[in-house]
């Protein structure tokens, strides 16, 4: 079963929203979002990052630069065929947004980065976390998972016990988080806060205050590092990871169209404003 899709209009579409998931998730967790930006005039593209999809067994082969090559060359071949193209991501979705702002600079036309994983310093994570970056130095992180267990990223109770039903299927994304999945996320976001002074796109970066897997440094070192002229930071207080799902989804929605509509209509003017001269 293929969890990647595209929407798209068959004319008049007002661009593209390039979507990407998180670590160990799949497309799945950005269906209602991006149903959401599709039902608002754009067309959507998500697909399963290296190493997840339907061969779960695949991330532990997989690199950092494997992620880093698959957006950016989504993100190429869409640039080809729309005058505006959005990045959002959840997760290690939106490290790779970011990723993209770096590479393409003035070519993104806007950036949505929904709990920015660029450390594991969620208070769901257990005691011995400190102790990891010592294992992912050795061959133990081949071997070790860290099991998904509660809250799941989702401080509502309904959609908490949804989603963990989903995850006993294994048809939506993983039962757990492979050490190596973990060191190759951190090695990404090393990269990533290396060159945060590159990105110089339009931002909204959104992040709860109670996030689970990754605290609110992740989104400060972000807003604080990039050059971005016109950026937003939204700190959410009634949810945790899943964003996209928890208690707060609708505002998160809402805030996404309205930034990406907003920059949408600049890019509109200053078209009109070529063609005039």
């Amino acid at each position: 079963m293929s969890l990647n899709f595209i929407l798209k209009h068959e004319n008049n579409s007002k661009g593209a929203v390039l979507l990407f998931h998180g670590l160990t998730g799949s497309p799945f967790e950005l269906k209602k979002y991006g149903q959401f930006l599709y039902s608002n005039g754009y067309d959507v593209y998500a697909e399963c990052l290296p190493g997840h999809g339907e061969k779960f067994e695949e991330i532990y082969t997989i690199k950092y630069q494997d992620w880093l090559n698959f957006a950016y060359t989504r993100f190429d071949i869409l640039k080809k065929q729309y005058d505006k193209v959005f990045v959002s991501g959840l997760c290690l979705g939106a490290v790779l947004a970011l990723a993209v702002g770096i590479k393409f600079k003035n070519d993104v036309a806007g950036i949505i980065a929904l709990s920015t994983t660029l450390f594991l310093d969620g208070w769901r994570l257990p005691w011995y976390k400190c102790f990891m970056p010592v294992a992912f130095a050795t061959i133990v992180r081949f071997y070790y998972s860290y099991p998904e267990c509660e809250p799941h990223g989702v401080k509502n109770i309904k959609t908490r016990n949804a989603v963990k039903k989903l995850l006993a299927k294994g048809d939506v994304g993983m039962n757990d988080f492979p050490m190596t999945g973990f060191f190759e996320l951190l090695k990404l976001s090393a990269f990533v806060r290396k060159n945060l002074k590159n990105l110089i796109s339009p931002i909204l970066i959104i992040h709860s205050k109670d996030d689970d897997l990754t605290s609110l440094k992740s989104a400060k070192v972000v807003y604080k590092n990039i050059s971005s002229e016109d950026k937003e930071y939204i700190i959410l207080y009634d949810s945790y990871h899943m964003v996209l799902y928890d208690n707060e989804k609708e505002f998160v929605f809402n805030k996404a169209i309205e930034f990406i509509e907003n920059h949408n209509k600049v890019l509109e003017k200053r078209k009109e404003a070529v063609l005039c001269i």
